[in-house]
């Protein structure tokens, strides 16, 4: 019958020392628990250090946003407070516009007849002479000369008395009027001839209308001006 050595008699492999392990079972796991303890400790501080941080991070952000909106109601009070210092001048701005206003209604339909009347005179024939000069005009307010492109109005009208060598000098001075700028449509309404000693003479008279484009436009502001 053969018996086994007790376990101290086991002879030793050559050259490995003996691994005894004499720490009891309860030891071991109170270590182990402490190693958990200690990782769950870590896991808490690595939390509680996160949301400090993101506490810093939204308070930062608030700030931020604090600080702009700060910034923009100084900016807000500084330029309602220009403002308040230019209504002085958008007064002075409106009181122009009003009496620009009144300037146009007043003198909106001037025609300049000192350039008409010396256009006129260069153009009279040499046998034609001026006795009467009748301007009737029929502009109404807000009457404009006329835009590129489009037909004038008739504004007025204007009677000439005339006095000529012949009848024929009637004609000369009707092609005369009609290549005037602004006049249209010239006639005579009467002509009759008389004599002054050896030497006759025709009296006639004449008229044509008046046509927008004789308007100056200088106190008009055009569309689109200020």
């Amino acid at each position: 019958m053969t018996v086994a050595a007790p376990e101290a008699t086991r002879p030793v492999a050559s050259g490995a020392m003996p691994r005894v392990n004499l720490m009891p079972p309860e030891i071991a796991e109170g270590a182990r628990l402490r190693q958990v303890q200690l990782a769950s400790g870590l896991c808490v501080v690595l939390a509680l250090a996160i949301v400090v941080l993101l506490y810093l991070h939204a308070h930062s952000g608030v700030s931020s946003a604090q600080s702009s909106l700060d910034q923009a109601q100084q900016e807000q009070t500084s330029l309602q407070s220009k403002l308040a210092s230019l209504a002085s001048v958008q007064q002075t701005f409106a009181d122009v516009q009003a009496k620009q206003g009144l300037l146009a209604e007043a003198m909106g339909q001037e025609v300049r007849w000192s350039y008409v009347l010396n256009d006129l005179s260069l153009r009279m024939p040499s046998n034609v002479f001026l006795t009467s000069l009748a301007v009737t005009e029929s502009t109404t307010p807000g009457t404009a000369p006329p835009a590129a492109g489009s037909a004038p109005v008739q504004i007025g009208t204007i009677t000439f008395g005339n006095v000529g060598l012949r009848h024929d000098d009637v004609a000369t001075w009707l092609d005369a009027l009609a290549k005037e700028r602004g006049f249209y449509s010239p006639l005579f309404t009467s002509s009759t001839e008389s004599a002054a000693g050896t030497r006759g003479y025709v009296t006639f008279a004449s008229s044509a209308e008046l046509m927008s484009n004789l308007l100056s436009g200088r106190f008009v502001q055009t569309a689109g001006s200020s």
